[in-house]
């Protein structure tokens, strides 16, 4: 049977009664994810939620409060399923692959680099720099993951911080489509493969 990956830093779906504003968050992180920044509000976000637009108002003064807090709490998410993935008993490569795997199934209808360029032009420098610390931390534990196998010779000596960077990058690559709207390989599994062997022979080169 063919095992299923759970997506990097999408909120849980469940049945289970959550306070308002994790509510409003999971579901404005949703929302964000889908449409982007500019084209949903907060009169939006409160209608999904089925609350008034004050009550979203009452967690976060504005929409890019809003935002900045979806993104910190997303990849705050995503680093910790990634400690999960690194944290298991098995070979870097196999641990590679399934974050590629639950990497390209979270993003395979959204192109990250536009989604993460849009709302620069709205939030403070205060709010960039609070986003772009709390993703840093997510490569932190990538790159520790690196220096780990480098340490027991599973991988070749060189920059565990490049390797990281480099790692996501080419994850974001995944998202690619032609002007058919063709992605590069037929299937994700196929496209987390392609991508973790190409990466895989630089490191041990």
């Amino acid at each position: 049977m063919q095992r299923e990956y759970r997506p990097l830093g999408r909120p849980r779906h469940d049945k289970q009664a959550k306070p308002t504003k994790a509510m409003i968050l999971d579901v404005a992180t949703q929302l964000f994810l889908e449409q982007g920044y500019q084209v949903v509000s907060m009169d939006d976000v409160a209608k999904k939620c089925g609350v008034t637009k004050a009550t979203v108002y009452y967690y976060y003064a504005t929409k890019a409060d809003l935002f900045t807090d979806a993104m910190i709490q997303m990849m705050i998410r995503i680093r910790k399923r990634i400690d999960e993935i690194l944290s298991a008993g098995k070979p870097l490569k196999e641990r590679l692959l399934e974050i590629a795997k639950a990497h390209l199934e979270a993003t395979i209808n959204i192109d990250l680099n536009a989604f993460m360029k849009e709302p620069q032009n709205f939030l403070s420098d205060e709010q960039l720099q609070q986003i772009k610390e709390t993703e840093e931390k997510m490569y932190e534990v990538l790159e520790q993951a690196l220096k780990d196998a480098m340490e027991k010779g599973e991988i070749s000596q060189g920059s565990s911080r490049l390797g990281a960077h480099a790692f996501v990058a080419m994850l974001t690559i995944g998202n690619y489509k032609d002007a058919g709207g063709q992605p590069i390989f037929p299937s994700l599994d196929e496209m987390a493969e392609q991508i973790v062997n190409f990466y895989w022979n630089g490191l041990g080169n």
